[in-house]
């Protein structure tokens, strides 16, 4: 039963309705819901979206009918949405949102209308005034806004803004790539102030981000990952049987981005205080030669031996070894990697993977140093073997348990 009993008998209409509604709503507490048949349930669904679009729409009137009246400074808000999070206690995030509801529906006369039938839903009707917003031209404004409705009854927001970049192909297809052109780079601005990254270390071996970016950097990334993740390239990573999904999981895109980030070519990274950005690792002379004292990266992160050993060969990093003071001995040589020209003349030479086992070609292959790159190898022809990822891992899983400089050649 409504609180303002009295509602229903006389005062604003409005107010009458939401004694109604009230009532009504309360006698349907203890309704139950399981007694409706299939064809029942199937009508009220959308039905019911209709009934909540029109309360929502006549809650955005009231909503600007507060602000005309100055509620908010009756109680010393700062604004309408700070008000109307006090009163309803919603969040301010969604109270702003609302607001924002109540001013699109009163500047959109037809878009309000169409909410008040329950003919658009809340988000369409923000899409819908947003494109129209856009368009410079009463007239245009108004033929676009009357395409958008139609459209509403067979598209959702998500659609509707699609169509509404390209609304000029349909009112006027002369100015469309233009006017198309304009809103990306308006967005992709928007886009860019947005952009952030932060990373944080738990102190427990792991690091926790959160980022925000454009949209096509994020498909790029997407795609990167997706590919680095792709069940073809696990099992030559890791052997057959080592991934039985074929879409990659949480766990190994995550695994993904780890690979992404190990393998950037550091070569094209901008200098830091006058030297190269690539990542140091410093590590004893023993811990090189398979000794288990850890290793550091010069960003004061600590590494396992083993890890500090394949990322040796596997990245773009340079090998500090320190002798037992802390002495530098070794500060890398000038070339890490073998240039195309000799990966190519490589590939010519040897055709696949040098495995006994294996003839993975050379196109998906990694250069390996016969004499490791930490233990003096040089990089040149005659020094290198091709191995596929998997042979490449195994190769250095079995040289550090003998001890041998490559298990492939006696």
């Amino acid at each position: 039963m409504s609180k303002h009993h009295d509602d229903h008998r006389d005062g604003h209409p409005v107010a009458r309705f939401v004694a109604v509604l009230e009532a009504e709503l309360a006698a349907l507490v203890d309704a139950p819901a399981w007694s409706l048949d299939a064809a029942a349930t199937a009508d009220l669904v959308p039905r019911l979206a209709q009934v909540v679009a029109g309360v929502q729409e006549l809650e955005a009137r009231i909503i600007g009918q507060a602000g005309d009246l100055d509620l908010p400074g009756t109680i010393g808000a700062r604004s309408l949405a700070a008000w109307l999070a006090r009163v309803t206690r919603v969040t301010g995030g969604e109270a702003a949102r609302r607001v924002r509801l109540a001013g699109d529906l009163a500047a959109h006369e037809p878009v309000r209308v169409a909410m008040a039938s329950g003919r658009v839903h809340a988000e369409q009707a923000r899409v819908i005034a947003a494109t129209v917003d856009d368009l410079d031209g009463q007239h245009l404004r108004d033929k676009a806004e009357a395409h958008l409705l139609g459209e509403a009854a067979h598209h959702d927001a998500h659609d509707l803004k699609t169509l509404g970049r390209r609304i000029l192909e349909t009112i006027d297809p002369d100015r469309a790539d233009e006017h198309e052109a304009r809103l990306l780079e308006a967005e992709e601005a928007r886009a860019g102030k947005r952009t952030t990254f932060t990373v944080w270390d738990d102190g427990e071996g792991l690091a926790h981000g959160r980022f925000t970016m454009p949209s096509a950097q994020a498909s790029m990334l997407r795609k990167a990952l997706a590919a680095i993740a792709a069940p073809k390239h696990v099992r030559a990573e890791h052997g057959a049987g080592t991934y039985d999904h074929e879409r990659p999981t949480p766990e190994r895109l995550g695994q993904a981005f780890c690979e992404y980030v190990e393998r950037y070519p550091t070569d094209q990274l901008p200098s830091m205080g006058g030297t190269s950005a690539a990542v140091v690792v410093t590590m004893t002379l023993e811990t090189l030669l398979g000794g288990l004292a850890a290793a550091h990266l010069d960003t004061g992160t600590a590494l396992s031996p083993d890890q500090a050993r394949r990322m040796a060969c596997d990245a773009g990093i340079i090998p500090a070894v320190l002798d037992g003071q802390g002495h530098v001995l070794d500060l890398g040589r000038r070339r890490r990697f073998h240039t195309p020209a000799q990966r190519l003349s490589i590939g010519l030479e040897q055709q696949h993977c040098q495995h006994p086992t294996c003839t993975t070609p050379a196109a998906y292959c990694h250069t390996h140093h016969t004499t490791p790159w930490s233990a003096g190898g040089r990089t040149d022809t005659h020094d290198a073997v091709l191995l596929c990822p998997f042979h490449h891992h195994q190769t250095h899983r079995a040289a550090h348990a003998t001890g041998a400089t490559h298990p492939l050649r006696t």
